[in-house]
């Protein structure tokens, strides 16, 4: 019997600490009552997730090129701040065939002018922005539907 599609869940710097950071900007929910939302979605869906969370540019880069060497699906990918920033995680996901679907809590275009720009949603096969906890499962479906 085939192993069921691998998709990456991996989260950039500060969504450690979703739940206590800025409640009124990205909600109430943590990260890890996230990954049990995403569990629970994975399973109906017939998907496996490896779900994983760095506040480091480098591990992200290195789980991006991991993804593809493994053959997943699909990466649903909040990089945090990042997304504003590195070039570095905006050429990595170029580099990659495997599709990356950018999530973002908030909507950053409603936000500060420095959020306007989005290096990483540039290469992204998709953005998902400004639903809340709620945009992981939008893009694990559309993750799912690839």
């Amino acid at each position: 019997m085939p192993s069921p599609p691998l998709i990456y869940v991996l989260n950039g710097p500060n969504l450690n600490r979703l739940g206590k950071r800025e409640p009124g900007i990205y909600g109430t929910q943590s990260l890890d009552d996230i990954a049990a939302s995403l569990h629970a979605r994975a399973a109906a869906l017939g998907v496996t997730l490896d779900q994983r969370q760095s506040n480091h540019e480098g591990h992200l880069i290195d789980w991006l090129h991991e993804a593809e060497d493994r053959g997943a699906k699909a990466v649903i990918f909040n990089p945090g701040g990042y997304s504003h920033t590195s070039v570095a995680l905006r050429d990595a996901v170029a580099a990659i065939a495997t599709p990356v679907i950018e999530v973002h809590l908030s909507d950053p275009a409603t936000r500060e002018a420095f959020r306007h720009v989005d290096y990483v949603g540039e290469v992204a096969a998709r953005v998902i922005k400004g639903q809340g906890a709620a945009g992981y499962l939008t893009a694990l479906d559309a993750a799912a539907a690839l």
